[in-house]
This record gives C-alpha cells, structure tokens and sequence, in this order.
C-alpha cells in the first residue's frame, strides 16, 4: 500500500501469475527472489555481522508484550531501523468481510487511514492475494497501483503469514524511483515472518482477554436482571446493561402476545432516546420475524442486501436480531441496529445470544410476578368484599332483652374466618344464641360458614328447641356433605320470662357460668364449665343430642367462645388456657357484659404481645338482669 494511502498499489509486470504461485505456497510464505532481478548491492543500515544483534532485538521486542498496539509500535520502530521511511503501515485482514485495513501507519492521511481494501486491490491488495512480496521500482506504470499519494515513486509490500494463512500485509512506500533493494526486501520478510506470529498471538491474547472481561461482565448483568421482578424497569435496565458490552445505536425488545399471536414493542430507543412503536411484528416477517421463525440469532450486514429486511429506520445498516426462548417456546426478540454497514460481528451475535437466555429466564420470571401480583391484588379485593359480606352476616347488635344483656366480639385471624354467632327471635320474650366454628380457615371456611348460616337461620323460624334445631342442622349439612367439612355449633335459648337457658352442644367449646357466692364474711366469684358435649355437625348422620337447663339468678354471666380464645398462643408457644381466663373472670367486680367481652380480650390480646393471631376468636356474653 503507498505511503499515504492504501488505496493504490500495483502487480509488478514480471510477478508470477496467481495460479504458479499457488503451487509454491505451501509453507509459510513465498519470499524467494524474483528470477528476473539481478542481485543488488544497497546502503542498507544492518550489515551481516550485526544481523544477529538485530534479531535478538527483534525476538525481544515481538516476545515482550501481548498488546497489540504496543507490538505494532516497537514494529515500526525496528523496521524503521533498517530501512529509512516516510510512510508505513500494518494492514490486517478481516476475517468476516476478507477486507484489507489499516491497524498501524505512519505517513499516511486520515482518509487513507479509513479506507478498507479487498483482496486483489491495489499492490497491497495483490500482495495478500498472490501470497508473496511484491516490489515495485515505479509505482505509476503498474496497472494495480491506486494513485491514493502522487509524490509516491516506488513500494514494497510484504504479505504476513501464519500457518498458510495470509492475516495482514506490511507496506513501505518512497518517493524515489527504485529505493527499495533485494536486502530491503529480505529483511522486511524476515520481520515480517515472525511478526505475523506475534500479530497472532497478540490477537487470540486480546480476543481471549476480552471474551474474558465480556463473561464477567455477562455474569454481572444476568446476576442483576434476575433480581428485577417489575417487568418494565427490568426491560429498561436490560436496555442500558447491554450496552456495555455491545454498542448499538437502535435498540427494541418485543415480546411476544399469545392473544393477538404478535410480537409488540414493549421497549424501542433511538440514539439513546427512549421512542413509542404501536407496529407489531409477525412470526416470519423481517428480521425480526424471522428470528424467531427460525429459533435462532440473524446477523444481517447490510440490510440494503437482505430482502427480509422491514425498512423502520431508513439510516438502518446493519442489524442483529437473537429470539428470547424460554422452555422451548420463543417469548421475545432483542434486535438491535447500526448506521454503519458490517458493523455486528460473529463475537457480537455469541455475546448476544448467550445474554439472551438469561434475559428470557428474567422476563419470564418478571411476567410471572406480575401475574401473581395482579392476582394478589384481585384476591384482595374479592377477600375484602368477602369480608363485608361475612360482617353482614353477623347480627349488626346484640338484642335487648328486660332480664338480660347481651354482649359479642369476633375477630379473624385472616381477613375472613370460619366462627359463626347468630342471635335468633323466637319471640315472646325467647332469644336463640348460636356460636359456631368452622374446619378450616380463610375462604373456604367462610364460605362453609355462610351456608351453615343460612340454613340455621331458615331453621329458625320453626322455633325448635336447642337439640332438636342441632339436629335439624345437621340432617341438612348432611344433603350438602362437603369432604372432611364440618363445624363445631353450641346453642342456647333464653328465656326472659324466667331468666333459664337451655343449652345442647355439637363439639363447640364447652361455655363457662360465672355466678357470685355470698357468705356472711364476704362475696366470691365462682366460675364453672357447663358440661355440654356431642358431635361436630355434618359429620354423622341422625344424630341426637342432649340439652340442658340452667337457672341464673342476678349478676349471673354465661361466657361463650370459639377455641381461638383459650389456645391463643404468646411468643413463647404458651397457649392462654382457660385457667388465664378464668382469672380474668374472677377479677371483674360487677362486670357488664359488655366490659367483660372487653376485659377478656384485652387479656388475650396483652398475652400474646403482637404474635399474630392464628384462630378466629369469637365471644359472646350473657349476664342476667
């Protein structure tokens, strides 16, 4: 190539024709003489007693550094050494486009610098082709020669070799006609013989280094897109992350929509400028479409060139586009842009494409969360309005009675629970209490609780006694039998008229009487378990249950409860029992029903100190008037 230009070289007239030299190419290189030339004495700077001196220098400078601008450099320097120049240079072959391009040059002007040469072009381009040096005494009577310099005379070019592989070419020019001898000739191929070894080393060091520094970087990337679950911001920090390992001036992920069978642009920038596309993409069309139709990365070079290319960006050149495949099926696409024709790579679309299934795992996983947090949110509101339905199924307060008060609390342990209790008119002066607990928590038990709900208070106007309403309930649980469903229900029926309580039970919690006893020294409360048993309900069939009947007399109180009350649990496992609260009864001096509920439960609620409720508590109070 000339000394300012690569652009203009030249096949010497009396060069071997391409296909003789083919047969002499086996070894590393062709530099024997030209048959044509005579031997020529020159002025050149080694003479043979300091040739080894110069190949020491040489060998330590080539076996010293791995860095290939460094190595191209002291190049320079040791070539400059032996044969006085202006303009030099290092061409190196492009092993995707086969293009010839500057790597090093001294001399030469930035336009030549620029310029890319094809094989065969030019006296450099010949040189690379043909396999062997070429020296031409007049560059303007060669027919090759690209006239980049017109002070240029005369030029040397010697092609480097590595295992019968031509990877670059070294370039002298000179403005005087014939400057370049057999002994230049001989020495810059002996340089050159070794320095395409250390160019190749140098060149796997560096592409071995950065495919080093590109894993480390994709290990980085994949470590912090996995922990993004919101599916947006993880697409932008995709966007910004995968710059750092390959530039591009357009980048867009579509995702696929399974609804519309379209891949839609969920994320488009243009020049760093975040851009809105509404246009959607089928499988199969563009690029972009047939990615994903094949399953596997496209690298186009020139899109002008490629008829699948889809023509968005018109400044578009060059173009890579790698599917998102996660479980086999193709979820997405990134694809990515330049100005500039050949710009993407094969290192590009390995670098890309493994990336790519990191970031498949990553919005697969986000869309996940997504889903599952859209269907917590949707769960939320049906739980709340599950609630509300469940309060209004509680009575809205307890009844007024002349010879009694009454007084309840419940309390879920989720935001909707399985007890029950009910207050049922049986009129002239009669009051039903139901107190129920469900197998079971949350929404099912709740929804179990609403039908049992429903058929006690249909049951309610035949006015039955306690057994027998139990009875009833349970025969219809029965025509409705649910798997391992059933519930727990105590009944009790006040009579104001005489201030007497019957009470059957179905496995409910046995209810506590909390009388006063007087002596003539002093008055002391006393608290006893009304023994009231019998099966859960909807588990047997015709099953008969026992009643009671209990008298009270003034200031007498009946406790009610669901076992969520006497196993509520502290930090320490403890359970509260009903021996605690026993003593919160005893404790209460001419208690309401109303202060005892509360009493009760700020007594369970100081136990537990903030462990989280595990039961429904639900607690009714009677006490006689």
């Amino acid at each position: 190539m000339s000394t300012a230009n690569k652009q203009r070289r030249g096949t010497s007239p009396s060069a071997a024709p391409p296909d003789e030299v083919a047969l002499d190419s086996s070894f590393e290189g062709d530099y024997r003489p030209r048959t044509d030339e005579a031997p020529q004495t020159s002025n050149i700077r080694v003479d043979p007693v300091h040739q080894v001196e110069f190949l020491h220098s040489l060998a330590d400078a080539l076996n010293t550094t791995l860095d290939l601008n460094t190595l191209m450099h002291r190049v320079g320097d040791l070539v400059r050494a032996v044969i006085d120049y202006k303009i030099f240079a290092i061409l190196l072959i492009n092993d995707r486009t086969q293009e010839l391009w500057m790597r090093f040059q001294i001399g030469h002007t930035p336009e030549i610098e620029r310029t890319r040469l094809k094989m065969g072009r030019g006296i450099v381009g010949q040189a690379a082709l043909q396999r062997r040096t070429l020296r031409i005494d007049d560059v303007t009577k060669e027919e090759h020669y690209i006239n980049a310099n017109p002070e240029v005379r005369s030029e040397l070019a010697v092609p480097l070799i590595v295992k019968n592989r031509v990877i670059g070419v070294f370039d002298i020019e000179s403005e005087i006609p014939a400057y370049f001898t057999a002994e230049h000739q001989r020495l810059l191929e002996l340089v050159a013989s070794r320095v395409a070894i250390a160019v190749e080393n140098a060149r796997l060091y560096t592409r071995v280094s950065r495919q080093a520094q590109t894993l480390a970087v994709l290990n980085e990337i994949s470590r912090e897109i996995t922990s993004i679950l919101d599916l947006d911001d993880l697409l932008e920090r995709i966007g910004q992350l995968l710059k750092r390992v390959i530039d591009y001036q357009m980048f867009t992920i579509l995702l696929w929509n399974e609804r519309t069978q379209q891949f839609e642009h969920r994320l488009s920038s243009r020049y760093g400028e975040r851009v809105k596309r509404e246009r959607t993409v089928a499988i199969g069309e563009g690029i972009i479409g047939s990615a994903a139709q094949a399953r596997e990365s496209i690298l186009s070079p020139d899109v002008r060139k490629d008829p699948r290319y889809v023509a968005v960006n018109p400044e578009t050149r060059s173009e890579l586009a790698v599917p998102l495949i996660y479980k086999g099926q193709v979820i997405g696409v990134i694809d990515l842009e330049h100005t500039r024709v050949n710009y993407y790579n094969d290192d590009h679309q390995r670098t890309l494409s493994t990336l790519a299934a990191q970031v498949a795992i990553s919005i697969a996983n986000a869309r996940l969360y997504q889903r599952i947090h859209e269907e917590e949110q949707r769960m939320e509101r049906d739980l709340e309005m599950a609630r509300q339905v469940q309060l209004r199924l509680l009575p809205p307060q307890p009844p007024r009675m002349e010879c009694a008060e009454f007084a309840a609390q419940f309390s879920a342990a989720r935001s909707i629970g399985g007890d029950i209790y009910d207050f049922l008119d049986y009129g002239h002066g009669r009051v039903a209490i139901a107190i129920g607990d469900v197998s079971g928590k949350a929404a099912p038990a709740a929804l179990y609780a609403a039908l049992v709900s429903g058929i006690l208070r249909s049951l309610a106007a035949q006015h039955l006694s306690p057994a027998a309403l139990l009875s009833a309930l349970n025969d219809q649980l029965q025509e409705r039998r649910l798997d391992s469903q059933y519930v727990t229900m105590l009944v009790a029926i006040w009579d104001d008229s005489n201030q007497t309580l019957q009470i059957a039970n179905a496995g409910s919690v046995q209810p506590l009487f909390v009388s006063l006893l007087s002596s003539s020294s002093r008055t002391t409360v006393d608290v006893k378990t009304i023994k009231a048993e019998g099966f859960p309900l909807g588990l047997f069939p015709d099953v008969q249950y026992e009643e009671f009947t209990i008298s009270t007399r003034t200031g007498d109180l009946v406790v009610f409860f669901s076992d969520g009350i006497p196993d509520a649990e502290n930090a320490n496992g403890d359970m509260f029992g009903t021996d605690r609260l026993a003593k919160v009864l005893k404790a209460q001096r001419q208690p309401t029903a109303a202060s005892m509920v509360n009493a009760i439960l700020k007594a369970v609620s100081d136990f537990q100190s903030g462990t989280e409720h595990f039961d429904d508590e639900t607690l009714v109070v009677l006490r006689a008037l």
